[in-house]
C-alpha cells in the first residue's frame, strides 16, 4: 500500500491543496494521500504561521468527506523544524508494512537539493510531483524516482487567502465552507 505525503503548512488549507490530494488519491499509483502538517518548514519564515492546531483543524474540516485522504499530526511530536527525512525515518519505523512516498510542487523539486539528505530521499523514496506555473523540470524528467504528474495547476496560495481575508475580502470557493467558519469563529487572518 503506497502512501502519498503531502506535506504543508495549509495555512489555511484552500481548494489548490484539496485538488492536489484528490488528484493524488484517485490519478496515481497511491492507495492514499496523507496532508502532513508541519508545526514549523525549516525554509519558511515561522512569522505569521498560525496555531499548528488551528491548521490541524482546518485541514480536518476540509477533508471530512474526501475518499482516500486523510490529516496526520505526525510532526507535532517530532523535534521543529520539521526536516522531511526525519519524518520518513520516524514514518517507516512506525508502519513498517506502509510504502511511503512523496508529494511535491516542481517549485519545492527546483529547491530540493537544499533539503537536509535530499540524496537518501531520492534513493529511499518516489517523488510525485504536480507542475507550477514557470517551473522549468528538465533536470528531473528522466529521474527515476520522480514521476511528473499532470496534475490541475492552480495559482492559488495560502499567502493569497490569507491578505484577502485580512482586506475583508470573500474567499468563498477558494476555501471550504466550514474551513471559512473555523477561520470566522477564530477571527484568524484579520
Amino acid at each position: 500500500m503506497k502512501i502519498g505525503l503531502f506535506f504543508g503548512s495549509f495555512n489555511p488549507i484552500h481548494i489548490g491543496h484539496l485538488i492536489i490530494a484528490n488528484y493524488m488519491a484517485g490519478f496515481t499509483g497511491l492507495k492514499e494521500v496523507w496532508l502532513v502538517v508541519s508545526p514549523h518548514n525549516p525554509l519558511k519564515n515561522k512569522n505569521g504561521l498560525s496555531n499548528m492546531y488551528d491548521r490541524l483543524e482546518m485541514a480536518r474540516l476540509a477533508i471530512e468527506q474526501a475518499e482516500g485522504i486523510k490529516v496526520s499530526d505526525i510532526e507535532f511530536g517530532l523535534p521543529q523544524p520539521s526536516y522531511t527525512i526525519d519524518t520518513l525515518t520516524y514514518l517507516q519505523e512506525k508502519y513498517p508494512g506502509k510504502e511511503f512516498a512523496l508529494i511535491m510542487g516542481a517549485d519545492n523539486l527546483a529547491s530540493f537539493k537544499k533539503w537536509k539528505n535530499y540524496e537518501v530521499i531520492l534513493k529511499n523514496y518516489h517523488l510525485y510531483v504536480y507542475p507550477r506555473p514557470g517551473v522549468d523540470l528538465t533536470e528531473w524528467r528522466d529521474h527515476p524516482a520522480v514521476t511528473v504528474t499532470e496534475t490541475p495547476q492552480m495559482d492559488i496560495s495560502s499567502t493569497f487567502i490569507r491578505k484577502a481575508i485580512a482586506a475583508g475580502k470573500n474567499v468563498q470557493y477558494f476555501v471550504p465552507d466550514k474551513v471559512i467558519s473555523f477561520i470566522e469563529s477564530k477571527n484568524m487572518y484579520r
